[in-house]
């Protein structure tokens, strides 16, 4: 079996062949100077380790589904490559759970988690067999109104806010003091509550947290997991029987997007939560799992062929045609979300030659629309192609339409012998598609009024 090192290599040895390949084979060209590519093979690979990891640590025998949240990469194709892989579904939203479904995800595989859900929302995925987490009081009473008015197999639970911290990223901290999310397990009253509403309804069987998320320490995590797993105890105990047979506990495993290594590993993290929480892990509890960025971001590349080059004060400016619209995050919070960027020249090939202090732009009209500021790569030049790389999730999946810029094509490829093969998931928009999109049916409506 190759070290971590050697599949961490052996994945970016096949993003420089992937990339070469989609120069090579007109995926990039003067219309479409931008693609996504989604590498298939670190997928299956990443989904294979996730269910090895587990399985080292839990007791032979018990329930462990997996389920992707699909808000990191919200693809059809995407969910159902993961299916195969033997991973459900997380969803957050009626537009996931559709996307679950279009690509096979059977309902007894699928989670549904919102702060916001509706009643038709909580309806349907209780008609339909789907797990529920209530995440307030006020869910649980529609939950309650629901369940008494027509029988359901959906397992159904409690999201709680172990109000353990926050990371480095407050803005997807999930686990702090004011959380949107979930039950404040630590504010006053809210314990016994909880309690008291198991012991009210004995269909109450699963209890959830999610104090993950990109910049949170590990450790902090599998606290928040811990004092989950020590209220379902005291609930059980409370009954005076197992009646909380499931904890789900959430993803946000951090990604290294500093270089090409897988860090955290699921193994490492596996291996803490047991340690922290060795009763979770004995056989008397299912467990499901929410991770998403971990699974998809190291396996994702955004590609741009340099439009222009400039100079402005004496700085080099490579103007690329990848920018806002799918690096969100990154150009508007830079030193939260910054990327690594590779250098390759105008035939796919590694950029070669010193390093020179430049930026790399994107097409959009604002003057921080940047990938990276002051970054050291080989001189780029007009031809030449730029590299976002770790952008697998949360990055092509949710288009920024600033400028009326269009959703790239996303590619997922694998090695094929000597080449590259490709498949597409999603084609380029349209320009059309960008009018009707922006109320092109309705060009008089506003002139009638």
């Amino acid at each position: 079996m190759p070290s971590a090192q050697d599949a961490d290599a052996a994945r970016a040895s096949r993003r420089d062949d992937a990339v070469r390949a989609a120069v090579e084979q007109g995926l990039l060209t003067a219309d479409q100077p931008v693609v996504a590519l989604l590498d298939v093979t670190g997928i299956r690979a990443s989904a294979a380790a996730l269910h090895t990891a587990f399985a080292a640590v839990t007791a032979p025998g018990t329930p462990v589904l997996h389920a992707f949240a699909v808000k990191a990469t919200p693809l059809v194709p995407v969910l159902r490559l993961l299916r195969e892989q033997g991973v459900g579904a997380e969803v957050a939203s009626p537009g996931e759970l559709a996307l679950a479904a279009a690509a096979g995800i059977p309902p007894e595989r699928t989670v549904l988690d919102s702060p916001a859900k509706t009643p038709a929302e909580l309806r349907e995925a209780l008609a339909r067999g789907v797990a529920v987490n209530a995440d307030s009081r006020q869910e649980l009473d529609r939950i309650d109104a629901l369940v008494r008015a027509a029988a359901s197999a959906s397992p159904v639970g409690i999201r709680v806010n172990p109000q353990v911290g926050g990371g480095s990223i407050g803005a997807l901290s999930t686990a702090t003091a004011t959380s949107k999310f979930g039950v404040a397990l630590r504010d006053e009253g809210a314990r016994a509550w909880i309690v008291r509403a198991y012991a009210d309804r004995p269909w109450l069987t699963r209890l959830h947290v999610h104090s993950g998320s990109q910049g949170m320490p590990l450790p902090l995590m599998a606290q928040g997991v811990a004092e989950t797993y020590t209220l379902a105890e005291e609930i059980n105990r409370h009954v005076g029987r197992r009646q909380v047979d499931t904890v789900d506990i959430g993803g946000g495993l951090p990604v290294d997007f500093g270089s090409d290594a897988t860090s955290p590993t699921y193994a490492r993290y596996a291996r803490l939560l047991a340690e922290t929480a060795p009763g979770l892990f004995d056989g008397r509890y299912g467990l499901v799992t929410e991770f998403g960025r971990s699974l998809l971001a190291k396996h994702g590349t955004v590609l741009a062929r340099v439009e222009y080059t400039k100079s402005a004060g004496g700085r080099a400016v490579a103007v690329t045609h990848a920018g806002v619209q799918v690096a969100t995050r990154t150009v508007y919070a830079p030193g939260s979300w910054p990327l690594r960027i590779a250098a390759y020249d105008a035939k796919g090939r590694p950029k070669q030659g010193p390093d020179v202090v430049q930026d790399v732009a994107g097409p959009a009209c604002f003057a921080g629309d940047l990938l990276a500021e002051a970054r050291s790569l080989p001189l780029l030049e007009q031809g030449d192609h730029v590299a976002a790389l770790d952008t697998g999730a949360y990055y092509f999946a949710h288009h920024y339409a600033y400028n009326s810029l269009a959703r790239p094509g996303v590619y997922g490829f694998a090695p094929a012998g000597d080449t590259t093969r490709f498949a597409v998931v999603r084609k380029p928009q349209t320009l059309p598609e960008i009018v009707t999109e922006s109320g092109g049916p309705h060009t008089d409506s506003l002139t009638t009024l």
